[in-house]
């Protein structure tokens, strides 16, 4: 026991060895923060760790929120923005960029540009207009602008039923959505099933490209917690998996299957959603049954 006042000095080995570690995947975020925890950057970081991946991030905005709603928000000044995501891609060769909340339609005009200045690096973009306990996180004018300067940068879009119907004039047929956001410029578009026909036991996310479907994905529907940043990490996943190399089909199957077992795993630690539990298991979860 530590005596009273003197720091507690753990011993080290004798001869102890650097380990010639090489640097993991960087997936970098760009989102907002979220002092619960349970969505924005600290969702998304805690996601890649679970992927082994080195976490890079740029926060957009702070918010006040808990695991109930959101309160408050206040915008990162887009020149500040700038400037974080800029000297991280001027560091490090970032595998992949994961885009979630930006606050305003100049954060969002500033990360396109950003991302134009790179097309090599894949983008999975999640236009986060609104919380899932309805709170505002987004200024009125942005949407307009997300679809004239950042979807023609996404490698996928994953917006929720709401935000899919708020960009496309509140159209509902799922087909119709998925066209008239990649006709704005997306590759790929994730459709969620996970708030439509709530009666049915299976739940079915479809990915289309421009044109077609490409695929889709079933799993049981689990008992409906309201789950606090269950977006940010779908998006967030898939963005690992693309910096794992693996081509969209795949990143997104990988993503929405981390997603399912994070949910399934969830745990409540406030007085309002569940939280997706992101490192559920510190094997690799891929090995699973």
């Amino acid at each position: 026991m530590a005596e009273e006042g003197k720091p507690v000095v753990y011993p080290a080995t004798e001869a102890a060895e650097v380990l010639d570690t090489v640097a993991p995947p960087t997936v970098l975020t760009i989102a907002g923060s979220d002092p619960s925890g349970g969505a924005g950057i600290q969702a998304d970081l805690a996601t890649i760790a679970a992927f082994g991946c080195h976490g890079a991030a740029a926060v957009t905005a702070l918010t006040v929120q808990d695991t109930r709603n959101v309160h408050g928000f206040r915008v990162t000044p887009d020149d500040e923005l700038r400037q974080q995501v800029a000297t991280v891609l001027a560091d490090i060769p970032v595998a992949a960029v994961k885009v979630g909340m930006l606050g305003s339609a100049d954060n969002a005009r500033a990360v396109a540009d950003l991302l134009a200045e790179h097309p090599e690096i894949p983008a999975v973009v999640d236009p986060v207009l609104v919380a899932q306990g309805g709170g505002d996180l987004a200024q009125e004018d942005l949407a307009g602008v997300l679809q004239g300067t950042l979807f023609p940068r996404a490698t996928v879009l994953t917006p929720n039923e709401h935000e899919a119907h708020a960009l496309t004039g509140g159209e509902t047929v799922p087909e119709a959505v998925a066209d008239e956001l990649l006709r704005e410029g997306a590759h790929f578009v994730l459709l969620k099933g996970g708030h439509r026909h709530p009666e049915e036991e299976v739940v079915t996310d479809r990915l289309f490209s421009f044109g077609q479907e490409e695929a889709s994905f079933s799993h049981h529907r689990l008992p409906d917690r309201g789950y606090h940043g269950s977006g940010c990490t779908l998006s967030t996943a898939i963005a690992c998996a693309l910096a794992d190399g693996r081509e969209v089909v795949e990143s997104v199957r990988t993503g929405i299957d981390f997603t399912f077992r994070a949910l399934r795993a969830a745990y409540t630690p406030g007085h309002g959603q569940a939280v997706p539990n992101r490192l559920f298991h510190w094997h690799s979860w891929e090995q699973e049954d």
